[in-house]
């Protein structure tokens, strides 16, 4: 029998969908890790720790590696779990002769959802630019699924005050093209880089001024519309400790986790951040 948990009492904030509308995403990037074996583990565990009333509140999504995939679909399907499947990342053709490669086409035939496009390990570690990210996000939508955009600056240019600016441009070039009803029904993860993975996150304060600037611009470019429809998670040593905090600012629809997603008690709290909060 799953344990019973006590509601909070903290307001608008505390029931999930929150008085902007916007349903809360909660998405684990697995990154490199578990084989497939493991993920059929971690997605029943995940799919036990979670109450039918939950998906009441909160979309859940599961970004597992590529051989991963089909044996999540699998589960999912099977059990009737009501979890959306997700990739972390894509080609931006639809076939060829790109070796070692995945296309968006072969992603939605997995029924996936949501596809990570632009994650500051994709920037940093292999030098995707704005214009490819771009590129990638309009493959995703080509093939009828939801890019989740990443954008986020390291700790050199938040300390030289660049923050907003690295962000304002990533965010422009990685958008450019898309029209006002495409931008509304994306997802956009803030994730600075410098507290990805290191223990470090941003302060809720911190969060919410950048997933601020986020809105404002989209504002600014594709309208009040799209920019109140847009989700936008945070991304950054998320923990089911930090999460309710995070989750009470405004702008913050979500949160796209990393290291805690692995654990399917951890990632379920942090699903269930409403039920946690003090």
């Amino acid at each position: 029998m799953r344990p019973r948990r006590k509601a909070s009492s903290r307001g608008a904030a505390a029931t999930g969908r929150r008085t902007s509308g916007r349903m809360p995403l909660i998405s684990g990037n697995w990154k490199m890790n578990h084989n497939h074996f493991e993920a059929i583990q971690t997605i029943q565990k995940l799919a036990y720790a979670l109450n039918p009333d939950d998906y009441q509140h909160v979309d859940v999504s599961v970004h597992p590696p590529f051989t991963d995939l089909r044996s999540v679909q699998t589960v999912l399907q099977a059990d009737d779990i009501p979890i959306a499947l997700g990739a972390q990342d894509c080609h931006p053709a639809d076939s060829g002769a790109y070796t070692g490669e995945v296309s968006a086409a072969m992603l939605a035939k997995l029924d996936v959802t949501y596809v990570i496009v632009g994650h500051s390990e994709r920037r940093g570690l292999f030098g995707e630019t704005d214009e490819l990210v771009n590129a990638k996000a309009q493959a995703v939508l080509r093939h009828g699924m939801v890019p989740i955009v990443c954008v986020g600056e390291t700790v050199e240019q938040r300390r030289a005050g660049q923050a907003h600016d690295v962000v304002t441009g990533q965010l422009t070039g990685s958008l450019d093209i898309l029209d006002a009803e495409t931008v509304a029904k994306l997802v956009v993860a803030y994730e600075p880089v410098w507290a990805i993975g290191t223990g470090e996150t941003a302060t809720p304060a911190d969060a919410q001024d950048m997933c601020s600037h986020v809105r404002s611009l989209v504002a600014g470019r594709w309208g009040s519309d799209a920019a109140g429809a847009l989700r936008i998670q945070y991304g950054g040593s998320v923990k089911p400790s930090n999460a309710p905090d995070l989750m009470e600012q405004p702008d913050i629809d979500g949160a796209l986790v990393g290291g805690a997603s692995l654990d399917a008690a951890d990632f379920a709290r942090i699903a269930n951040y409403r039920l946690y909060a003090a």
